[in-house]
């Protein structure tokens, strides 16, 4: 496929056939008792589960409910909720790990979408009015995500999230010739959570936003060049949130390329041969967070450039669903929609 072939349609192809590979492997998400063991291995269990929800999630408020993927995205929101007993295994995870910032990190996705649990928010607000809990040593990126996620979880306290913006890489607009791996993804994770994930485009600061129009092109190029498909769609995710609508032929070649590397099962590999190399479709956990972000950026890339999905006034990320063109999500108890 040639980069001027690379329309809106296209481009949502790419979404959907990452979102038939993940309705496919939806079993490979799913939970054991590994998860809860002392030595659990949380990048195997917990991190899929969580990454599945917010991709799903996000995606849910981007397209309109009268899209296919709305209602794909949707079914495999209910099946991530339904994994963690319907919230209950996140009070078992307060129990055993009361310090641990990642059990709220993946509940705060279910909050935003209205699935929630009382007794665990209950017991995560006790724990978060320790000084243990607040004086927890952690990367900026990372402590502007769990700031995000106590807010999205219903706990409040008085927002530092400005200042701890300007301790991140992005916020500092470094020299982009420091660019690398680490730097990417910290960035892309930023700007994730700065927009709640690309629902906020305002969200961004003038300064940081005009820094990545202008290098963000160049970037993702190298990424695109070193085969790198994960961060790559990371980045065009990016590019959907920042508040100018991104350039569809500027972005042509790029989503030539991730199309191209993209397994007919939908599948795309997080770097290295792609399809097109005749490799063999990687496994699951080599490719199941690039398939999420190749899903992600096709709904966050095809909502800006089509003007569909929510009304960015309305998103506060608390779990209140915004305008989808005329037409407005119906909750039907817990917060996904019916």
């Amino acid at each position: 496929m040639t980069a001027t072939a690379m329309g809106v349609g296209d481009i949502r192809e790419v979404g959907a056939a990452a979102f038939a590979w993940l309705s496919a492997h939806s079993a490979d998400f799913a939970l054991d008792e590994d998860a809860f063991t002392e030595d659990a291995h949380v990048d195997v269990t917990w991190k899929p589960l969580g990454e599945l929800a917010q991709t799903c999630q996000s995606v849910r408020t981007h397209l309109p409910p009268s899209d296919p993927l709305h209602g794909c995205a949707s079914d495999l929101l209910r099946f991530a909720w339904q994994q963690t007993g319907r919230g209950e295994l996140f009070l078992r995870l307060q129990r055993s790990e009361p310090f641990a910032t990642y059990p709220l990190e993946v509940y705060s996705v279910f909050a935003a979408a209205g699935l929630r649990h009382p007794g665990y928010e209950a017991a995560a607000a006790t724990t978060a009015r320790t000084r243990g809990w607040r004086l927890t040593e952690q990367e900026p990126t990372r402590r502007l995500g769990v700031l995000k996620a106590e807010r999205r979880s219903g706990i409040e306290r008085p927002d530092e999230s400005a200042q701890v913006l300007r301790r991140t890489w992005l916020g500092g607009l470094p020299e982009p010739w420091t660019f690398e791996r680490s730097s990417g993804y910290a960035l892309t994770h930023v700007v994730f959570h700065l927009t709640d994930w690309g629902r906020t485009p305002t969200g961004v600061p003038a300064d940081l936003a005009a820094y990545l129009a202008h290098w963000l092109p160049s970037w993702l190029d190298t990424c695109l060049d070193a085969t790198m498909w994960d961060l790559s769609c990371e980045l065009l995710v990016v590019a959907g949130s920042l508040p100018a609508p991104p350039d569809l032929p500027a972005f042509q070649p790029a989503w030539a390329r991730i199309a191209r590397a993209q397994h007919g099962s939908g599948a795309l590999p997080q770097e290295g041969p792609g399809a097109d190399a005749a490799a063999p479709e990687p496994d699951f956990l080599r490719c199941y967070h690039s398939t999420l972000m190749a899903a992600f950026a096709a709904a966050q890339t095809v909502k800006r450039l089509t003007g569909e999905g929510d009304d960015d006034s309305d998103a506060g990320g608390d779990g209140h669903r915004s305008r989808a063109g005329r037409a407005r999500t119906r909750h039907d108890g817990q917060g996904v929609p019916g």
